[in-house]
């Protein structure tokens, strides 16, 4: 099982790149660049690649509607070059608050339009003269619209590679299916590894069942918050008014796809009040109402047989990459507790 860490959005970001060799040494071997509506991810990871020497680099996600898809597989082309091929692209269509909220862009189509970036991207990297002719992206313009100038184009460098990796983040079973069809790597959220099989088993199937073998197995990515001792239990509640965001605030009633993972995990009830809660103002209300199980089960948070534990259950499940956010007082706290994660899953 592969360790990754997520890198902060909010803050501080120079200052953990600064720290990123001790990780590295301690086992880290990915890491991943968010992209809400924060600073831009690209500008991050490009420090990041001239940062680091051995170290994957991720975006973790860009979304799809921000950038054209040409651009999208031209940034990932570069950050690929720029890092010497160490560079894996993680895409996602986010959702409307943020798609169009911050960047006035409709969101619709997230399925087809995940296909289609998909499938431009890798027509572009190798090197192919760039002809789409699909529902949503239509490449050269044709006839009637623009100017008619356009012509098809390929990429004036040479990509390092010609199949740089493609993560996809997804929640809903539609989207889960899609993505182990097509992409590398899967990345969900709020992963309850007991819980999985039942809420995503059947659509990884049906995907899985149409993949292409040179695709290779899937990547199954999973957070969680890292803290080892007989005495960090108390150290999930952090966790509660960022479970409550989601769950809660990351959309409107009935389009809001965190509040429908809760529900597919059976917590129908507590998705239900903490939803009302969060968009009602109560805010704290709304965190105190997020299951502890829920909280516990998705955490690396306890003794180190309870992380033992939790780690073979997410093996068992699927999962390939354990993205860990390390929770210590100091930085050499933080760094031993990759050590001993990478120990455990050894």
């Amino acid at each position: 099982m592969r360790i990754g860490m997520p890198l902060s959005y909010a803050g501080g970001f120079k200052e953990t790149i600064a720290e990123l060799a001790d990780y590295e040494k301690a086992g880290l071997e990915i890491v991943f660049v968010a992209e809400a509506y924060s600073f831009d991810a690209v500008s991050q990871l490009g420090y990041l690649a001239a940062s680091t020497e051995r170290m994957q680099i991720a975006s973790g996600i860009l979304q799809l509607y921000t950038r054209t898809p040409t651009l999208t597989a031209m940034t990932a082309a570069g950050l690929d070059y720029v890092s010497d091929g160490r560079f894996v692209l993680g895409i996602g269509a986010s959702g409307p608050q943020v798609v169009e909220g911050f960047h006035g862009v409709p969101y619709d189509a997230p399925l087809a339009r995940t296909r289609e970036v998909v499938e431009i991207c890798r027509k572009v990297w190798r090197r192919e003269r760039l002809v789409h002719d699909g529902k949503h992206y239509r490449i050269p313009l044709p006839e009637g619209q623009g100017t008619g100038l356009g012509k098809p184009l390929k990429i004036i460098n040479r990509p390092v590679r010609e199949r740089i990796p493609i993560v996809i983040a997804a929640i809903g079973p539609k989207n889960v299916e899609l993505t182990a069809e097509i992409a590398e790597g899967w990345a969900p959220i709020f992963y309850v590894p007991e819980k999985a099989g039942q809420v995503w088993g059947s659509a990884l199937t049906v995907g899985r069942d149409k993949r292409d073998p040179e695709l290779g197995g899937l990547d199954v990515i999973v957070q969680a918050t890292l803290a080892i001792g007989d005495d960090v239990s108390g150290l999930l509640e952090f966790g509660r008014p960022m479970a409550a965001l989601y769950i809660g605030g990351m959309g409107a009633k009935g389009r809001n796809f965190y509040n429908d993972l809760a529900r597919r995990y059976g917590y129908e009830r507590e998705a239900e009040l903490i939803q009302e809660a969060y968009l009602d103002g109560r805010k704290d209300e709304a965190a105190a109402l997020v299951p502890y199980e829920l909280l516990e089960k998705m955490s690396l948070i306890g003794s180190e047989g309870f992380v033992r534990d939790r780690l073979a259950a997410m093996r068992e499940s699927g999962v390939t990459t354990v993205n860990v956010t390390p929770v210590a007082g100091t930085h050499a706290e933080r760094v031993r507790l990759i050590e001993r994660i990478r120990e455990l899953v050894s």
